[in-house]
């Protein structure tokens, strides 16, 4: 814990005095504005001081200086008793999406009540209630260096980003959610007549390459138990669908890219989610007592269902995650995906800009299945030049592991040409679709010149994703990265692969 500084308890210390619950900073100002950092930073040391329950951590600092803090709840020393599950819940990577803060810190109040220590009988909680405080004080969505975080986690560019994947690397948390709003308000479905209206919407993971038990365990089993929480509180709750409006452009759930919150961990076989609040159509101040008290309750609602199912999640996670790191995952990886029909019709629940009500509107163009059209064969590892240095600093962000390479003889190496680069349509945008071929290197490469990334390890599969030349999510879709895919030349990224018998 690192202490706040005696000024700014004394900033809320009047408010809080006689209360004998620490009263967050929202309700105390009725809802009428948003916490700011310093009113959020005070806060927290008084929740610190006032249970041994909770531990505050400063895991990192933003690009302006301010602290992340990670809040950590635990019945004993967080993160060492086995038995139990660690999950994470994390808010706010968008500065200008209020809810999940102040959800965040209704929260960590609520946690503290007597009734509900139960749940630290079965887990360890991290909660992170500001990823992004410096786009938070201006209200703005991107970070101080104007990037948006939550498309910043395969690149790892922001401190505020690799602070979060630098936590989660620590206690391989085993479910994780990363909270957010969505703002229904836009001209276009404004022009169609209707808008979504639910006051909650639930992602789930969608890429093809995490397991498809977990896929199936979040979709088929979180999402009812959640709806029915949230239902059962007076909220609307619906799966998340980008896209639309209907029959203009198609509807979805979610994106199968790894650079967001949510993918990013469950790339790494994690129970992850994304939950959305319908913002307010200020997108700052507007209902903001329901949207916190929404988001406060989806969060609530995670940790109760993993308190009732810590042993199916618990096994589950770690039978996935052993195939990753002992090179016993599914041998073909998908690196370009599509969404598809699947022949369901999608009752979608809007507002209905004529009527002023609620309604339903049948969805006929409505893709909810990813499907691979571009898998390779899992390599064993990659050689990176260490003269590439934009690679290797990559690596080190993301804590791979790595060595010197030394060439047995039962591996081979492979390297790409690049024959042209043509482009695919990613989800409505362009991304490049090189067009290469494969050849065989001898042993006419200085090993000396080049790191070994082995991909029997946790990430694993993020190695491939954003190596791999073709990779639709790869780094060179990326600005930063984009220089090593070179028409007519040799990709710089090697392929090392075991030979056949």
């Amino acid at each position: 814990m690192k202490p706040v500084g005696s000024i700014l308890i004394f900033y809320l210390l009047p408010m809080l005095l006689f209360s004998q619950d620490l009263v967050p900073p929202a309700i105390q100002n009725s809802f009428i504005r948003v916490t700011s950092y310093k009113e959020l930073s005070a806060y927290i040391q008084l929740l610190d001081n006032q249970s041994d329950l909770l531990k505050v951590e400063v895991i990192g600092k933003s690009v302006q200086g301010r602290n992340l803090y990670a809040l950590k709840f635990s019945s004993s020393k967080f993160g060492k008793d086995k038995s139990k599950i660690r999950v994470m819940i994390f808010a706010q990577q968008h500065g200008d999406e209020q809810s999940g803060k102040e959800g965040a810190l209704l929260l960590a109040q609520e946690l503290l009540k007597k009734e509900n220590l139960y749940l630290f009988d079965k887990i360890d909680f991290l909660l992170i209630p500001q990823v992004n405080p410096d786009g938070s004080e201006k209200n703005e969505r991107r970070n101080a260096n104007d990037a948006d975080l939550n498309r910043n986690h395969l690149i790892l560019t922001e401190p505020e980003t690799q602070a979060l994947h630098r936590v989660f690397d620590q206690y391989r948390f085993e479910v994780s959610m990363d909270v957010h709003e969505y703002s229904p308000y836009g001209e276009e479905w404004k022009n169609y007549g209707y808008r979504k209206n639910s006051d909650v919407t639930l992602g789930t993971t969608t890429n093809l390459n995490v397991s498809k038990e977990i896929r199936d365990l979040s979709r088929n089993e979180y999402l009812p138990f959640i709806f029915k929480y949230l239902n059962n509180r007076k909220f609307t709750a619906f799966e998340y669908c980008p896209g639309g409006p209907p029959e203009i452009n198609y509807i979805r759930h979610s994106t199968f890219d790894i650079n967001d919150g949510r993918q990013s961990l469950g790339i790494q076989n994690t129970f992850s989610f994304i939950q959305e609040v319908m913002n307010g159509s200020d997108g700052y101040i507007e209902n903001l007592r329901h949207r916190a008290e929404a988001q406060f309750t989806g969060m609530r609602g995670l940790l109760e269902y993993v308190y009732l199912n810590k042993d199916k999640i618990k096994i589950l996670v770690s039978e996935e995650r052993k195939k990753l790191i002992s090179g016993d995952g599914a041998p073909d990886i998908s690196i370009q995906s599509i969404h598809v029909k699947n022949g369901e019709k999608l009752e979608l629940p809007l507002f209905s800009y004529f009527s002023g009500t609620d309604t339903v509107v049948t969805v006929e163009d409505y893709r909810p299945q990813v499907k691979s059209i571009y898998d390779i064969r899992r390599p064993d590892g990659y050689l990176i030049p260490k003269q590439l240095t934009e690679l290797t600093d990559w690596a080190r962000r993301h804590s791979f592991n790595y060595s010197d390479y030394k060439h047995p003889g039962e591996y081979t190496i492979e390297q790409y040409f690049v024959n042209g680069i043509d482009s695919i349509d990613f989800e409505g945008d362009q991304t490049v679709d090189p067009q290469v071929t494969m050849k065989k290197l001898q042993d006419d490469i200085d090993s000396k010149q080049y790191i070994f990334l082995p991909t029997n390890q946790l990430k694993g599969d993020v190695l491939i994703i954003a190596l791999e030349v073709k990779s639709i999510l790869g780094l060179v879709t990326y600005k930063n990265y984009a220089h090593l895919l070179k028409n007519r030349e040799a990709y710089p990224v090697l392929r090392v692969v075991k030979n056949s018998d």
